[in-house]
């Protein structure tokens, strides 16, 4: 019993040693950093605690309008805000095999990324019901548009926003063929693009609900 005595403290009393340092920072915190916010009425400061905040930090400016025109770069399933340019499929094939086959495979559908390319299952819609089905552009996409839409934003992914508005024309429209939903000799632009209908266009509709009882 002696040598217990002599020896070192057992580690409970260890722990028990930083536990008033433990309640220190989390008072700390309550009082400075988790109080309630209160606009003053007067001022436009915001008190935090007894902090006191000032109404603007003067950081940035209001967007111009070229700088707000510069971002609004959407484009709808009507053609709403599509950009002026055209593509070809074989054009499309050019920019596909530069900018997009490091990703996606030579003809859409090897990978390692996302599969393009694939109309299987040709007929149903059995996505919700079976798993394991791979979702292509050609199976599941409700909107050609959204081609346009996502490689303009995304895509490629070492470059983002790089493409041209022709260049994603006719990327959008060799992908288009390869699904085997548009001919070899088409041309897509803000016209033909949004015209296309998807093998999957009849299985998505609007979301209409309005909440309450009446959602299901």
């Amino acid at each position: 019993m002696s040598r217990l005595a002599q020896g070192p403290a057992p580690k409970r009393f260890a722990r028990i040693r930083f536990v008033p340092f433990g309640l220190l920072a989390a008072a700390t915190l309550v009082f400075y950093g988790c109080g309630p916010n209160t606009p003053d009425g007067e001022s436009g400061a915001v008190t935090s605690g007894s902090a006191e905040w000032p109404s603007t930090f003067a950081i940035g400016h209001d967007a111009t309008p070229a700088q707000i025109e510069a971002l609004d770069i959407d484009f709808g399933p009507d053609g709403a805000g599509a950009p002026p340019g055209s593509g070809s499929v074989a054009e499309g094939k050019v920019v596909y095999d530069t900018k997009c086959v490091g990703c996606h495979g030579p003809t859409g559908q090897e990978g390692p990324n996302d599969r393009l390319v694939g109309r299987e299952p040709s007929e149903g819609f059995p996505f919700g019901e079976r798993r394991g089905i791979r979702r292509t552009i050609g199976n599941y996409w409700p909107y050609a548009t959204t081609i346009f839409d996502y490689v303009t934003r995304a895509m490629p992914m070492t470059a983002p926003g790089s493409l041209t508005p022709d260049e994603v024309y006719a990327v959008a429209a060799y992908i288009l063929f390869l699904n085997e939903i548009i001919p070899e000799d088409a041309i897509m632009n803000a016209e033909t693009l949004p015209a296309v209908i998807m093998p999957a266009r009849d299985r998505f509709v609007p979301d209409d609900r309005v909440g309450g009882p009446e959602v299901r």
